[in-house]
């Protein structure tokens, strides 16, 4: 960067494909860096403790005020800032409003933008098209789940929310797992279940078989992985998310959870099982935000670790980082009948890390529009 001017690299969505944004591999690498790097501590997040999720402006059920939005699912403006370090090395945020009634105007649930700074001056480096960093990173960090323990030869993944999420986990999933072949559906409507079969059809070849199930029991039994890309409003309570029998899972599958699933709590108390979690820390930090019971407000899988841990159940090192598993620290996956729960909770770290890469390809191929923010700062 030549001071003082100042410019910044512009990517549209278009950009953002050209510059590599889809590669589901490549983006399931970049997460497995960053896993390693949060488990070192190289990295800082929203909040004092540095390990806040982000910063949400919410709505009040009825407003006092005529032209204030009012509360509804999904509706939230929210700020995820972060730094990352390593190889990546820069600070940035991801900056989003949500609603879901964005659907009946033809357009995404979430908005999303991605700013990358300058970790050292904060000068912008590059504004991003957000919506697609955001999907791939959420398919890749449990596509690293996926990559360390799927049992070899496994065939079977089943999804339950077959929206933009589980479309981009198919994909993801197939390239670190190539044994895949049958995709098992649970979904709400007709509508998203066709678009997800034609959007595998179209870009995973590997899948040949696919069966829409009619009951979360039928996509569950037989998968050797099932990923949840469910949402529920925040604060409903532990009661309105999918609930898991133990007996429909088959023994050794991995269990990916970025959205919301509640399981029987002999499961979750039986040592056998594998508990992992993308990073501790940030359910510490949601267990202080939301304090006891967090998992009636925060769905994932990691919040009702925190609150059994809460209640004196279950010794808190049971919960694994897969960050210090791939760091040699702790063991994987301990037999071949063990069952693999894996809670992922999202985390503006992985918005930074993957948007560096996608940035730095962009700039070294001519992608991407410049934009002069000044020449000489007019205050100084």
């Amino acid at each position: 960067m030549a001071y003082p001017e100042v410019n910044i690299l512009y990517l549209n969505e278009k950009d953002m494909l050209a510059a590599g944004v889809g590669d589901g591999a490549k983006c399931t690498d970049c997460m497995e860096e960053l896993l390693k790097l949060l488990d070192k501590g190289d990295y800082r997040m929203g909040g004092e403790n540095g390990n806040s999720h982000g910063c949400m402006v919410s709505f009040p059920d009825e407003p006092e005020f005529p032209e204030m939005p009012k509360n509804g699912p999904d509706r939230r403006f929210m700020a995820m800032p972060a730094y990352v370090g390593g190889k990546f090395d820069l600070a940035g945020m991801k900056w989003y409003g949500s609603n879901v009634e964005n659907r009946d105007k033809g357009l995404p649930r979430s908005i999303l933008m991605v700013m990358l700074n300058d970790k050292e001056t904060g000068a912008p480096l590059a504004l991003m098209s957000g919506n697609l960093i955001s999907a791939y990173r959420t398919a890749g960090i449990p596509g690293v789940g996926v990559k360390h323990f799927v049992k070899k030869g496994a065939k079977v993944l089943g999804i339950v929310g077959p929206g933009v999420i589980n479309c981009i986990a198919v994909k993801t999933f197939a390239a670190v797992c190539p044994t895949l072949d049958t995709l098992k559906i649970k979904g709400r409507g007709r509508a998203s279940i066709d678009r997800c079969i034609e959007f595998v059809k179209e870009n995973v070849p590997q899948i040949k078989n696919f069966v829409v199930c009619d009951t979360l029991e039928e996509c569950i039994r037989d998968s050797d992985v099932v990923n949840f890309a469910t949402s529920t409003a925040m604060g409903v309570g532990e009661s309105a998310y999918p609930f898991v029998k133990t007996e429909w899972i088959k023994k050794g599958a991995v269990m990916c959870l970025p959205g919301a699933a509640n399981f029987e709590e002999s499961l979750l108390l039986d040592p056998k099982t594998k508990l992992v979690v993308d990073n501790i820390k940030l359910y510490e930090a949601w267990a202080e935000e939301y304090p006891y019971p967090t998992y009636d407000t925060i769905y994932i899988l990691g919040s009702k670790l925190m609150d059994l841990a809460h209640e004196g159940k279950l010794d808190k090192s049971r919960i694994h980082d897969l960050g210090a598993i791939l760091n040699g620290k702790l063991p994987g996956r301990e037999s071949d009948d063990q069952i693999v729960l894996y809670s992922v909770g999202g985390m503006p770290v992985e918005d930074v890390a993957w948007g560096k890469e996608v940035y730095e390809y962009a700039k070294a191929h001519g992608i991407g529009t410049e934009l002069n923010l000044w020449d000489k700062p007019y205050l100084f």
